[in-house]
């Protein structure tokens, strides 16, 4: 067993295969943007249908990073319930991404549906699954939390989330109709292919040596050629790769895992997520289940298949899914694969101003889709038309997080030990 890319399911199922050759020679645009990514991708699309020159460079393939090993689930808001996102930000800001978050399916599905990605959506909702009955107090106040917001949400009893998932492992749950899945490196990958049709520039394999301000434009050298535009989008989160004269993202890296079956039988599939909601759970160590449009069940958690406690997360997922579903007790898994997540201090994304028209925007904290999205449309937006209160988030001129290194240690060590402890409580 591997996380090798190659046996990532979302590659080896991915119908979206745009041309992104690598850069070569010079090209001057009113929009450069550095990774291909979610973030990137939806800025590249919304600049390029505005009317705006547009050239994107990615360091490896379309989609390599997070956003092409992704869960997939289509999320309206952050990790965070939306008080604590007004106490850290204040109420007004806060108001501001709570509702930007909100509408971010929408946008989503929207984009998808306009652009005809071919992508496995399906919008029945999300399962915010309890792990534990103290997990479904946590549940109930962030039903009560969001419903005062007029949320299209509905909190489950035991029984109606057991029958709703299939699994007698949960407690409940909390149903978010806005929300949903898809298969993320092809939507990722339909995005470039519309913001190619719309006229962006789109180069994979080219990663950026130096970005630099040069009078009035950033430059931006590759090995092969160079990018001079009158703005600038960083949008390369937890895959960064370094180069000389602007700032990285600073954040914490984090590790989430997944394991796909084969495709289930028909009968399987009547007791199993018939309505093939997107899950996750309470616990303290998130783990995560959902279906693909093939049928194969996809069990996921925090962890680093390719650290120490890589045989412990493996041996932790097989049990899993016995455990969620005691039919598919000893099932093997076909597809394995690990994606890094940028986490913030407080769970809040960060948009840094890197100096005149330049952004970058990261740390989604295991929220890439909605967020990425709707910070990379509303980035480009806020660039090309010189007005910053178009952003979600109010720009910072630095972000800082401490002991990064030692926190990445802290969360690895943490998952690989509830993960051990597990197979011991059984």
């Amino acid at each position: 067993m591997t996380s090798d890319p190659l046996v990532n399911l979302w590659q080896a199922t991915c119908a979206e295969n745009p041309e992104a050759p690598a850069l070569e020679g010079d090209v001057a645009v009113d929009l450069a943007i550095v990774g291909g990514g979610f973030t990137g991708m939806a800025a590249a699309l919304g600049a390029a249908e505005a009317g705006a020159s547009v050239c994107l460079i990615e360091a490896r393939d379309i989609g390599h990073g997070g956003s092409g090993r992704n869960v997939g689930l289509v999320n309206a808001g952050l990790w965070l319930p939306p008080d604590d996102i007004e106490r850290t930000l204040g109420r007004q800001a806060g108001e501001c991404l709570i509702s930007e978050l909100a509408r971010a399916p929408e946008r989503v599905y929207s984009l998808i549906e306009r652009h005809a990605i071919a992508c496995e959506p399906v919008r029945n909702g999300t399962l915010h699954c309890a792990h534990s009955p103290a997990g479904y107090a946590d549940l109930q106040s962030r039903h009560a939390q969001q419903a005062a917001r007029g949320a299209p949400v509905a909190l489950l009893d035991a029984n109606e989330a057991r029958a709703r998932t299939g699994s007698p492992r949960v407690h409940g749950a909390l149903h978010d109709a806005r929300a949903g899945t898809v298969q993320p490196l092809a939507l990722c990958r339909g995005l470039a292919r519309a913001a190619l049709s719309a006229g962006a520039r789109i180069h994979g394999h080219t990663p950026a040596r130096s970005v630099a301000r040069d009078g009035d434009l950033w430059t931006i050298r590759t090995d092969a050629g160079t990018i001079r535009s009158k703005a600038l989008l960083l949008a390369t989160n937890a895959y960064h790769q370094p180069f000389a004269e602007v700032a990285p993202p600073h954040y914490v890296p984090v590790h989430f895992f997944q394991f796909a079956t084969a495709p289930l039988s028909a009968r399987q599939l009547e007791q199993i997520l018939p309505e093939k909601e997107g899950c996750w759970d309470t616990a303290l160590v998130m783990s995560s289940f959902r279906l693909d449009q093939a049928g194969r069940l996809i069990v996921g958690a925090m962890g680093n298949l390719d650290g120490p406690g890589g045989p412990v997360h493996a041996a932790w997922a097989r049990r899993m899914l016995g455990r969620l579903y005691p039919q598919l007790a000893g099932v093997a898994f076909e597809h394995t694969w690990c994606g890094r997540i940028a986490m913030t201090g407080d769970h809040i994304p960060r948009i840094v101003s890197l100096g005149p028209d330049a952004l970058s925007c990261y740390g989604y904290s295991g929220r890439g889709i909605g967020p990425g999205v709707t910070f990379g449309t509303l980035a480009a937006e806020a660039l090309l038309n010189d007005d910053m209160t178009l952003l979600p988030v109010k720009p910072v001129s630095a972000h800082d997080e401490t002991f990064t290194a030692a926190k990445e240690i802290y969360y690895e060590t943490g998952a690989t030990m509830i993960h051990a402890l597990a197979a011991r409580v059984g």
